[in-house]
Formats: C-alpha cells, structure tokens, sequence
C-alpha cells in the first residue's frame, strides 16, 4: 500500500499559501478518486480508497510544516508500511513556479517539512514529488515567500501544475515510480527548453 502525504500548514490563514500547495495537490487527488479525508487523530487528516484499482493511504499532517515528522512516523507505524512506501508532496522555491519533478529519495533541500519526515524516519530514502512555487524575488525572504499566497495572476498556472502533479501520482500508484519520473519529469524538461527557446 502506497501512502501519499501531501505538506502544508493547517489553519485558514495558510490556505492559498504557497507553503500549502502539497496539501491542495492530495486534497484534488482524493477528490478526484472520491476518496473521503477525514480527522484520524488530533494532527492528521486522512483518508485510505483505491486509485485506478490501487489501494492508498492519503494523508495531510495537521502538526504545522516544520513538525510533520511526527504524525507520518505514526502513520506508516500504523500501517505496517515503509518509507519507501511513502510519496511525500511538497513545495519547492528551487523549482520555477509551475514545474514539478518526482525523485525517488534525495536530501531535504532546506525544505523544513521534508527534513522532520527524514529525522523521524532516520532516513532520505522516500519518494518525493517536489511542486515548483519559485524563487523569492527582490528583497523578500525564503519564509515570508512560502507562507505568502499564490498572486492572482499565478493562479492559472498553479492549478495546471496540481491537475499534473495528480496525474503523476496516479502514474506512480498504477505503473511505478520510474514510470511517472520517466514521463513527468521529461515532460518538464522539455517544457523548460521550450520556454529558454522562446526566450531567446
């Protein structure tokens, strides 16, 4: 059984944030699968369905970003499941706003969420799908860049970048992990040519 946990913060004030854009990629996964989320337990909102056939756990942790460590030790503990069971959603300001890139392990990048899962779990060697939020730009810093909300302009582009990060996920449950890097990330490499090529 493959579990899917998407990062952000939870509480109102962080929704629309780019911190948040793994929540709304496995939020739009369950929804699109009718896969019902729901509190399992005071930090964690899941729900467990089938993608395409495939069973899965999908999970959002509710203990803030630099925290999710804990409630995903938990849940794989829970399940008899693995890290490299595990797909962890999350955002990356090191990728241009809207390209995704899958990677079968890897270090945390300074992304605070991924390092706690990899304290927890005593290990880099999990799956990760990274979402493209872009660089801070002038003079504003890496932390008030992510917990900022997506601009409205940006928004097209975010909502394109979530409807293939599901359609990824969905690749990785039902045909592999190298499979779905295979295609996605080729697919964003060439989508990075071609805007260079335009650009010149």
């Amino acid at each position: 059984m493959r579990v899917i946990v998407g990062l952000g913060n939870p509480g109102r004030e962080y929704q629309g944030s780019r911190h948040n854009v793994g929540f709304l990629a496995v939020t739009e996964l369950a929804r699109a699968h009718r896969i019902g989320l729901a509190v399992a337990s005071g930090d964690l909102v899941s729900g467990t369905g089938r993608v395409a056939g495939e069973r899965v756990i999908l999970a959002l942790p509710q203990s803030y970003m630099n925290d999710s460590g804990g409630p995903v030790a938990r849940i794989l503990d829970a399940t008899g499941a693995v890290a490299s069971d595990l797909l962890v959603v999350s955002d990356d300001i090191d990728l241009p706003l809207g390209q995704l890139r899958l990677r079968l392990a890897g270090r945390d990048g300074g992304h605070r969420g991924l390092r706690s899962i990899a304290q927890a779990l005593g290990t880099t060697e999990f799956p990760r799908l990274r979402l493209g939020v872009g660089a801070p730009s002038g003079g504003e810093g890496a932390e008030d860049h992510v917990l900022g909300a997506f601009d409205d302009s940006e928004w097209t582009t975010v909502l394109d970048m979530v409807s293939r990060a599901v359609e990824c996920m969905a690749v990785a449950l039902t045909r592999g992990l190298s499979v779905a890097m295979s295609i996605y990330n080729r697919r964003e490499a060439a989508v990075q040519d071609d805007e260079a090529e335009e650009a010149r």
